[in-house]
């Protein structure tokens, strides 16, 4: 029986982040004081949590934590482009309920059958979760063995949960993922069969 390699995979969701609720997507906004606080709670709240490896978002919502945290746990950190939350098109930077009130149509089918639909003049959903799942897969194979921390965005943990669990993309507006979120799952790699995937803590 060949040998089976266990992965473990945490995502952690961004804090809270200047400017309020907005469709933040490709723009580059900075967390605020509580979204620094939220991450930085969140991280203490695990205990001794020991990553071999850090990457990151290229937004600084993502990466200037990851840096901060990369330094105090003495951990390498790599920052992956494709990792970027999704562009949201005529949405970027609009409150939600601006959004919704300018685009009612737009707005019901991207929640309605998010894995066909995409926000006008945005990144085409198909084209987003492809990108994310690829990285992930890429992170997943050539991090086997070790312990990885992943800084990321909210809908791009929603499509990484969904491909983890095997689960329709249209199934990621119904989960929810909060400010400085934390996932876990372990990657199980054995020769010859596909990787097998367990969640653990979700908070």
């Amino acid at each position: 029986m060949s040998k089976v390699t266990e992965t473990r995979i945490d995502l952690l969701r961004h804090g809270a982040c200047e400017g309020g609720e907005i469709f933040r997507g490709s723009t580059d906004v900075a967390l605020s004081d509580l979204g620094w606080q939220q991450m930085r709670n969140k991280v203490a709240g695990l205990g001794e949590v020991h990553w071999d490896h850090i990457v990151s978002s290229p937004l600084q919502r993502c990466q200037r934590f990851a840096e901060e945290l990369a330094e105090q746990k003495a951990a390498p950190l790599t920052v992956r482009s494709d990792l970027r939350e999704m562009h949201f098109g005529e949405w970027e930077g609009l409150p939600h309920a601006e959004a919704r009130q300018r685009f009612p149509q737009e707005w019901s089918q991207f929640w309605e059958s998010p894995a066909e639909a995409s926000p006008p003049n945005g990144e085409a959903m198909p084209d987003f979760c492809q990108r994310i799942t690829s990285e992930l897969d890429a992170i997943a194979d050539g991090h086997q063995g070790q312990s990885v921390l992943l800084v990321v965005h909210g809908a791009v943990i929603r499509v990484m949960m969904c491909h983890f669990l095997g689960m329709p993309m249209g199934a990621m507006t119904r989960i929810n993922v909060p400010y400085a979120g934390l996932s876990r799952f372990r990657v199980y790699h054995q020769e010859g069969k596909a990787p097998w995937v367990q969640l653990g803590r979700h908070s």
